[in-house]
């Protein structure tokens, strides 16, 4: 039988007595029954580390939310920076830089005006 203080065996081998034989080290695999027991021991353990589990779990979870805030905020203020400068510039400067971009790099420009058309297209269809 193991000497569940020290981690010996009767027979001088160390160990925490989880290796082995189970009747002899005195432990039970989960979801087994012990000899002349009900098993609801062992159902308690297993409802218990489920429990554990879910709560580590909650707590990736609720990490992750976090940083996708802090992140969408990141973002929401840059976009909100980028309006406010657009806002200080003239239209005719804003067009004369819409053209030049266009002329340097025609075919990410007619991605851009596909993407704003797909973009547009599904807010006015979504308004019906």
């Amino acid at each position: 039988m193991a000497d569940t203080t020290t981690g010996t065996s009767t027979s001088g081998k160390t160990g925490n007595g989880a290796t082995g034989n189970p009747a002899n080290s005195g432990l039970t695999a989960v979801g087994t029954t012990p000899p002349g027991g009900s098993g609801t021991g062992a159902a308690t353990g297993t409802a218990t580390g489920l429990a554990q589990t879910a709560q580590e779990y909650a707590g990736k979870v609720s990490d992750a939310a976090t940083q996708a805030k802090d992140y969408v905020t990141d973002k929401v203020g840059v976009v909100g920076d980028k309006i406010k400068e657009f806002s200080n510039k003239d239209l005719g400067e804003l067009t004369s830089n819409a053209k030049e971009f266009a002329r340097q790099n025609p075919g990410q420009a007619i991605l851009i005006s596909a993407a704003a058309g797909l973009i547009l297209g599904l807010l006015v269809r979504g308004r019906r």
